[in-house]
């Protein structure tokens, strides 16, 4: 029954939405995720993007790094390698086709949890699909807001948890030798010490760990490259002309490329399935469409470089044989063996390693996750968070030692759930998107530098004015341009 509910939701209504979903935005957007391609290096580079405000929320930097912990993850190293297992080269093509109209979405669903976020009591922001839904569409839409948050808590908060653990547990296991029992005790006393104390230290491990774990493995792809300069252009022809079935290549030809390219892109830059907009909403900026630019540039991190990383490192290696595979590994043991050939058998436990770094930190995302959802219900019983820290505790070890191949299985539907939810809420929801992004474009054609979202003037959108108070150098800025903007739009 779950094969057959992935085979719908996978194979006929996820692709569909993906697609109307992303190039939709692309082309009302006016291709929004390549004008301000230049911008994301920009505002990141800004002293603003590292600012919080008196109330010590978190930066936008911090948002990005938290939110690219979750995206880099077993999907950049694990997933890639299943896609072009069964799907073949042309996999990793519908790969980067879902990232760059990922880019977009992410802009889209990001935005829309800037613009709808919340005060909470704890000095920190909250936001998320729930959150546009319930606000942005009204209370007609409650129950689907609620809906969403247990999908969300099943998915990330219990699945993603175990299955990350135990990807990291059997990796370490293969590479180093430790029993998994070790793995998963050692995995799951750290994530305690690191999850008891808030978003805002998972932030601060996140904003450590991330740029580390990013580059190096960065690193060693061009490594690879540059030992295979020469075969680079074949390699990329193999993956184009696979991808519209113009090569003989093993896998299940044109079909099985466009299916796995879509569901391991997703899966691993998650654009459309409403995670990342529930990190992307705690951050301090002065406009929504300043995340929604710096998350645009957090899809094409995960995809367009490092997924695209491990699809180098697999195709130019003897390992993988497009005609027909020679070898019987898949998974992250084909992009261990593929590393292995290239730069010695080191190449295994780099891998290993790697996975570790991006497995933990995903942990810690997935977390982050299941608490938001949680909180939207607007509790206040401590006793409950505290439990289902214990809880996560209790899965990372419970994960590391189980054969999980039934809640894989499990998982990939509730995420393809998860996804439709919150695809059809951005359908309904592009005009006020849309309308933010106006703004966005008008103040910087009116020539201010850094747009200011003046959340009064949205009021009649339903957002919490609250939460967007504004600087006084920013009030001023805007006040100074107000007229220029009406006048631009």
């Amino acid at each position: 029954m779950l094969d057959f509910f992935n085979d719908i939701l996978w194979g006929k209504v996820l692709i569909a939405l993906l697609i109307a979903v992303g190039l939709g935005f692309t082309l009302a957007s006016r291709f929004v995720q390549f004008r301000y391609f230049g911008r994301m290096f920009r505002i990141l580079s800004a002293s603003q993007a590292f600012k919080k405000d008196k109330h010590g929320h978190l930066s936008s930097f911090q948002a990005l790094v938290l939110s690219v912990a979750g995206r880099v993850g077993g999907g950049n190293i694990a997933g890639v390698a299943v896609a072009i297992t069964l799907g073949g080269p042309g996999a990793v093509f519908w790969m980067w086709v879902v990232g760059l109209m990922g880019m977009a979405t992410s802009f889209l669903e990001c935005t829309l949890a800037q613009a709808y976020k919340r005060n909470d009591t704890d000095g920190t922001y909250r936001g998320g699909p729930a959150h546009y839904i319930a606000r942005g569409l009204g209370r007609k839409w409650s129950w689907v807001a609620a809906l969403y948050s247990v999908l969300l808590l099943i998915t990330f908060g219990f699945g993603f948890n175990a299955l990350q653990s135990y990807a990291v547990a059997t990796s370490l296991e293969d590479a180093f030798g430790i029993p998994v029992y070790y793995s998963g005790i050692g995995l799951a006393m750290v994530v305690g010490l690191i999850i008891f104390g808030g978003v805002k230290r998972i932030a601060r491990v996140s904003e450590v760990l991330v740029p580390v774990m990013a580059l190096g493995y960065l690193l060693i792809a061009l490594v690879v490259l540059g030992l295979n300069l020469d075969r680079i252009p074949g390699v990329i022809g193999l993956i184009v002309n696979s991808a519209f079935g113009l090569e003989p290549v093993a896998g299940g030809g044109i079909g099985a490329a466009i299916m796995m390219g879509v569901k391991r892109g997703l899966f691993s830059n998650e654009a459309g399935l409403g995670s990342a907009p529930n990190v992307a909403a705690v951050a301090y900026v002065p406009h929504p469409a300043n995340q929604g630019v710096v998350q645009a540039f957090s899809v094409f991190i995960d995809t367009m470089i490092i997924c695209s990383c491990t699809a180098f490192i697999i195709l130019l290696s003897g390992v993988y044989d497009p005609a027909g595979q020679a070898s019987d590994v898949g998974g992250v043991a084909l992009t261990q063996a593929a590393l292995a050939d290239h730069v010695g058998e080191w190449g295994r436990s780099f891998v290993s390693s790697a996975l570790f770094l991006f497995g933990f930190s995903t942990i810690l995302y997935n977390y982050y996750l299941g608490e938001n959802s949680i909180n939207f219900f607007n509790t206040e019983n401590q006793n409950l968070f505290t439990g289902f820290r214990v809880l996560i505790i209790g899965l990372v070890c419970w994960g590391a030692t189980t054969d999980l191949g039934t809640v894989f299985a499990f998982a990939d539907v509730t995420m393809g759930l998860l996804a439709l939810v919150n695809l059809i809420a951005l359908i309904f929801l592009f005009k006020p998107a849309l309308r933010i992004l106006r703004d966005f474009d008008g103040q910087i054609a009116a020539g201010v530098e850094q747009p200011v979202f003046d959340a009064k003037r949205f009021a009649d959108m339903n957002v919490d004015t609250d939460a967007w108070e504004i600087e006084p150098e920013d009030l001023e800025r805007l006040r100074q341009h107000t007229g220029d903007v009406v006048q631009a739009r």
